[in-house]
């Protein structure tokens, strides 16, 4: 009956590792199928392209004016950091700090936009946009980004906030630590490490956010996703090089925020200290 056992949880073991290798085998087929492809002068049913060129980057980057959609999706994404980043923080420091009736229903609502799917709110919230004239523009772009972004601010930052001994604020506040000289001499440094995790995160959330974006985007104010979607499915013909010429730009610009990003964060360790704040 063991050694029965013992063959199986193998035989699991080997399936499951099977399928995991064959998942990233196929990921990474996909992806190098396009970078190839963007490289290619001309590849029809042969194993390597027929010659290698760059030119479909540039023209990618003139017949899609690449430059000016790179430029507004950090506009876009930056403010959307920025103003997550700021009444985030401050939503996480009084939820952290702060007992009242009904806390844990407010933190409920603050996580709704991201247990429940984009488009849920997403159409409802893009008409509301649109009767208040904001459809198609800057601002609107970014007002529907930061309804998903704020929640993963607060869930991030309130488990760095908890973690801080407030005894230490208060042993501050008795030697005459204002609020603003609170902040900036003691807390700061101490949330620093957090922040840019949350914040990084948020950047690279908001640059690979197409839902919303492609609810309310315009003509000038597409993100680079948008844009990409609209180069595949938009009507007339395109190159398919210059079509993964500018996926690959995408994807690289969105890889470069990511391992960035995970050099200051952990994935496991914030939902490793969220079970522990949990259990507490």
């Amino acid at each position: 009956m063991i050694r029965d056992q013992g063959i199986t949880s193998k035989i699991w073991r080997f399936a499951i590792w099977a399928l995991a290798i064959l998942f990233v085998l196929n990921l990474l087929a996909v992806i190098a199928a396009v970078v190839v492809n963007s490289f290619a002068t001309r590849w029809l049913g042969t194993w390597l392209p027929a010659g290698w060129t760059t030119r479909w980057y540039f023209s990618a980057w003139k017949e899609f004016q690449l430059s000016s959609v790179v430029l507004v999706t950090f506009e876009i994404v930056f403010t959307v950091v920025i103003v997550s980043g700021i009444l985030g923080v401050t939503t996480a420091y009084a939820l952290a700090r702060r007992d009242f009736p009904g806390k844990r229903l407010v933190v409920l609502l603050f996580l709704l936009p991201l247990l429940i799917p984009p488009l849920t709110y997403g159409i409802p919230l893009a008409t509301v946009l649109y009767q208040l004239g904001l459809g198609g523009t800057f601002w609107g772009v970014v007002l529907i980004n930061i309804v998903p972004s704020l929640p993963f601010v607060v869930l991030v930052m309130i488990p760095f906030i908890e973690q801080i001994d407030p005894r230490i604020e208060a042993a501050a506040r008795v030697f005459g630590a204002g609020t603003t000289s609170l902040f900036l001499r003691i807390l700061l440094p101490l949330l620093l490490p957090g922040m840019l995790a949350a914040l990084l995160l948020v950047l690279v959330r908001t640059i690979a956010m197409f839902e919303l974006t492609f609810l309310i985007a315009g003509p000038t104010t597409q993100t680079l996703v948008v844009s990409l979607y609209y180069a595949v499915f938009a009507s007339g013909v395109r190159a398919g090089q210059s079509i993964d010429a500018m996926a690959v730009v995408y994807m690289v610009t969105t890889l470069f925020w990511l391992v960035l990003a995970l050099q200051f964060v952990n994935p496991t360790q914030i939902v490793a200290r969220a079970k522990h704040q949990s259990s507490h």
